[in-house]
């Protein structure tokens, strides 16, 4: 295979196990191997095209336009795909994902927007050098569980932390059943931790821009592969320095993807992490009187009674609501897209058919 471009990190020959094939997808592909086709993992995309490392090392590769049709569907980073090799290589096929981080369009469509495929770990970075924003962590959470992958809170910036124990507290309370880790990519703080506990899969990292994502990304890595920026020390934003995904390979082993940071975080089919996001307000509902209790003004309301007590935060309650309703208005635009999809189709066969009928009339 004739690469189109260079990537000086990466060697000629490949062991792509380095970067997360198992035997598993090798039976997956065997398939499309015995068609002559090469596996490949996509490290960036483009606009019709993408650079994926394979066997014989980095090539870029063109997108056909057939692929980008549907937008769950479509090659990302971190997906395993088979390649037609040549002087000019074309991406032939995108392997089935086992997890993927994904968001709700912005457009119109009710389509959903793939961040990253097949990742192990979802890093949500939380800079403790700014005040915690508890509704936007409460999202990323829940767009870290509906991933399939395993979520982990990373404090970044402990060394800037006005009281880290307090901080790592008040995560906690928002993220049960995540682990959280406090590090600093300054002073090298728990950063062997945070390795050993990423371990030789893929790990994506995630966080609004500011949260110190690529800093982290490149004191992981021990160079300066990512580029970083200034933050703000009003408000602790930052710009976006990472314009797109990107698939790096970690030293002690296993591989990373750092994400632009995410503003906008628009859950998609996002129902079943919701209940994970907020155990403790579902396991509070197992005791109200009425299964079917709204947790506002009912007789014998668990829920309500906790509020009452000082056990949960009323804020809690009214963030976990206003998440299933925009979970619920998600799912009511996509019943009705794939509802005018259906409609469509069948109306496209019935013109064909009735085509059909008046040709073969024609001829007899």
């Amino acid at each position: 295979m004739n690469p189109s471009f260079t990537d000086s990190s990466v060697p000629a020959d490949v062991d792509l196990s380095q970067y997360g094939w198992t035997p598993a997808l090798d039976d997956v592909f065997a398939d499309h191997r015995r068609a002559g086709l090469v596996p490949a993992r996509i490290m960036r995309v483009h606009r019709g095209s993408c650079d994926a490392i394979t066997e014989h090392g980095p090539v870029r590769a063109a997108i056909p336009a057939r692929h980008a049709a549907d937008p769950l569907a479509a090659p990302c980073t971190g997906d395993w795909a088979a390649l037609r090799p040549g002087r000019d290589p074309e991406l032939a096929a995108v392997l089935p994902r086992h997890s993927a981080i994904v968001r709700s369009s912005a457009s119109r469509t009710s389509h959903g927007q793939v961040l990253a495929a097949n990742i192990d770990t979802v890093v949500i970075a939380v800079s403790l050098a700014a005040p915690l924003n508890a509704a936007r962590l409460e999202r990323f959470i829940a767009l870290a569980w509906s991933s399939g992958a395993q979520p982990l809170v990373v404090l970044t910036k402990a060394d800037q932390a006005a009281d880290a124990d307090a901080a790592h507290a008040e995560v906690g309370a928002l993220a049960p059943g995540v682990g959280i880790v406090a590090t600093s990519a300054a002073t090298g703080h728990n950063l062997d931790v945070l390795t050993a506990l990423l371990g030789d899969g893929t790990t994506v990292l995630l966080g609004p821009s500011g949260a110190g994502k690529s800093t982290l990304g490149n004191a992981l890595l021990g160079e300066e592969l990512l580029d970083t920026g200034m933050v703000r020390e009003q408000d602790g934003k930052g710009r976006h320095t990472t314009v797109r995904r990107e698939l790096v390979r970690l030293p002690g082993g296993g591989v990373l993807i750092d994400t632009p940071g995410l503003r906008a975080i628009s859950l998609h089919d996002a129902t079943d992490s919701l209940e994970q996001v907020f155990a403790e307000i579902e396991q509070l509902a197992e005791g109200c009187r009425f299964g079917d209790c709204a947790h506002d003004a009912e007789p014998g309301c668990a829920v309500q009674a906790a509020i009452q007590a000082g056990d949960l935060a009323r804020r809690r309650l009214d963030s976990y609501r206003k998440l299933q309703r925009e979970t619920a208005w998600q799912a009511s635009r996509t019943d009705a897209r794939l509802r005018d999809e259906r409609v469509n189709r069948q109306r496209s066969i019935t013109s064909h058919l009735r085509a059909t009928y008046k040709f073969r009339d024609r001829q007899l």
